[in-house]
């Protein structure tokens, strides 16, 4: 939708009093444009980034994928959903818009986060990268962009028995979980929140009627129509081999935007949004590379590592699955102990700190690893 203009009438001045044709010859005040339904919606600029020193991310070890960031205690209600200040008031037509605007964003490969339905700074964040990656004009207004009609934003998914595979007791403590052979999604609730990168806040709005913390197999939910995250196809590979066809690709990492972005040549491909170290353990900035990359990996939990970079013989092996502290994927640098990886805390994703690692949702790192190859640079600033 463009902006519009309210433009002023011609006037006839022969009739009019010498006066009044003074008065009639001097420019009006223009009005102002009135703002289109996006300008309304995005009103005010992103908040500056300031992330709390949420529990931070813990950085792996020598090994390819038995190394990764830190380790972040499960709970039984892992959301953290916006209190009401967070978020802006908005109605069902403005939320609906925002999602699929989300979705077009996270089908392209340039996550927004969370999908949540409300304006923020992960959205615009995307959505510029978006725009410069296509030479479109950077006005964080997605007025001309080719969304989602209304009646696909959004889809309907029914637990399956096959589901509950990945869904079981998941241990908060180390010791627990080193004493089980797979991490699982602790609840439902977990599950479809990943498998269709939604904000429990939203899936309540979609679902008034449901009890999220009690799904079973058989309950039906509307959730958006993204393109899912099928934990089923993930098998676990120690590395994964190489593919000569992207090793003119790169990696820029920006700490203080808290976004990763994907190159081939000067072609921007694909941006997420990431975690990254805090000022006590900062991810260690300069020139890297890609040196492997292992699907369901297991950790290291090593507390010394974790609080003070010193490695101990006082650790834990966690086993591999979607709330392993470093999920689904582990791509580590030629940097000991560095790497980019999932996460079993997606809604901390760009709000929290990590112990020099870099973050990222699982949903989102899946597809990532599908577009490079070990040996690729990266770039940390």
């Amino acid at each position: 939708m463009k902006h519009h203009f309210h433009l002023l009438a011609a006037t006839t001045l022969a009739a009019v009093p010498l006066q009044a044709q003074a008065s009639a010859s001097s420019p009006a005040p223009e009005p102002k444009p009135q703002r289109s339904f996006w300008g309304r919606l995005f009103s005010s600029p992103p908040p500056p980034h300031s992330a709390p020193p949420a529990t931070p991310d813990p950085s792996p070890q020598k090994t390819p994928a038995k190394k990764a960031p830190p380790h972040k205690p499960t709970s039984p209600h892992k959301e953290t959903t916006p209190t009401k200040d967070a978020q802006k008031a908005l109605s069902p037509e403005q939320r609906d818009a925002l999602v699929r605007l989300q979705i077009f964003l996270d089908k392209a490969l340039f996550s927004p986060g969370k999908l949540d339905g409300q304006p923020g700074e992960l959205t615009t964040k995307a959505l510029l990268h978006y725009q410069k990656a296509h030479n479109l004009q950077p006005t964080a207004l997605p007025d001309d962009l080719p969304l989602p009609k209304v009646e696909e934003t959004y889809t309907t998914y029914t637990i399956r028995a096959e589901d509950k595979k990945f869904v079981g007791d998941a241990p908060s403590k180390p010791a627990e979980q080193a004493r089980k052979r797979y991490l699982p999604y602790e609840s439902f609730l977990e599950f479809v929140t990943e498998r269709f990168h939604v904000a429990e806040s939203l899936l309540v709005k979609l679902n008034p009627t449901q009890k999220l913390n009690t799904l079973s197999v058989g309950d039906t939910l509307t959730v958006p129509a993204v393109d899912p995250f099928l934990i089923e196809e993930v098998r676990e590979t120690a590395a994964l081999p190489k593919k000569p066809e992207f090793l003119n690709r790169r990696i820029r990492v920006d700490r203080n935007e808290h976004v990763l972005e994907l190159f081939e040549g000067d072609q921007m491909l694909a941006s997420v949004p990431i975690t990254a170290g805090s000022t006590t353990l900062p991810t260690p900035p300069g020139k890297w590379r890609i040196q492997g990359i292992t699907l369901l990996p297991t950790f290291r939990w090593d507390e010394g590592v974790l609080n003070h970079g010193v490695r101990t013989d006082q650790f834990y092996n966690l086993p591999s699955g979607p709330n392993n502290p470093v999920g689904v994927v582990w791509c580590s640098l030629n940097k000991s102990g560095i790497g980019i990886h999932g996460t079993n805390h997606p809604e901390t994703i760009g709000r929290a700190f990590s112990h020099g690692c870099m973050r990222v949702a699982n949903w989102d790192i899946i597809r990532l690893v599908n577009l490079i190859t070990p040996d690729i640079p990266v770039l940390i600033e």
